[in-house]
């Protein structure tokens, strides 16, 4: 795809459903809760990327790739915690959201589909991360608007990668991989447009 002006656009295409516009106006008039858990999901981005380097330290690419990929995903952790003591937001550890925990409930157990499964997880967080920034940039003050807009591209390079590695890593067909990935994008966006009683960044429609 690469990472240009009409990226947001094509993340947004790629996605089964857009963002609801409920969530939007919730996530703009609470941005202390949005940031905390924006925050907890940069750690487990960085723990995310640092799983599949242990698990799979033999596949020099990915190993590589993941390696700077957590390196970046603590370096969003850093920048959004200074952004949080400016606004006197206190840290605290959050539980695993229903989204990622249904997302990784999918995932099968057999190699190589678990590595397969794995990584189209990791495509789709990645791109609704993206579509949300978009999303809600421009709802936001000014710097904390800047700053998501910033996040855009790297979001996007992430997704990136991880459909790359999915179609080189994993030896089987694009016919399975798009098959799969179907399947596993219904499940992503029945999870954002379902009522849900949890508001966080990637939770979905806010009952």
């Amino acid at each position: 795809m690469g990472v240009t002006s009409e990226t947001p656009a094509a993340i947004a295409e790629f996605l089964d459903t857009a963002t609801p516009k409920e969530w939007v106006h919730k996530a703009k008039n609470h941005v202390p809760e949005m940031l905390l858990d924006h925050a907890n999901c940069e750690l487990k981005a960085a723990s995310t990327a640092l799983g599949f380097l242990y698990r799979y330290p033999d596949r020099t690419a990915l190993a590589q790739r993941m390696s700077r990929l957590a390196r970046e995903e603590l370096r969003h952790f850093e920048q959004v915690r200074s952004i949080m003591e400016e606004m006197d937001v206190a840290f605290e550890r959050q539980s695993a959201s229903r989204y990622a925990g249904k997302l990784r409930e999918a995932v099968r157990e057999d190699e190589p589909l678990r590595l397969l499964d794995m990584l189209l997880v990791g495509a789709l967080i990645e791109a609704r991360s993206c579509e949300r920034f978009a999303a809600l940039a421009p709802h936001l003050p000014e710097k904390l608007g800047k700053f998501y807009n910033g996040l855009l591209a790297s979001e996007a390079r992430h997704f990136e990668h991880y459909i790359a590695f999915a179609k080189s890593e994993c030896g089987v067909s694009e016919d399975v991989i798009d098959r799969r990935l179907e399947e596993l994008k219904a499940i992503e966006a029945a999870l954002i447009t379902d009522p849900d009683p949890q508001f966080r960044f990637h939770s979905g429609k806010p009952v």
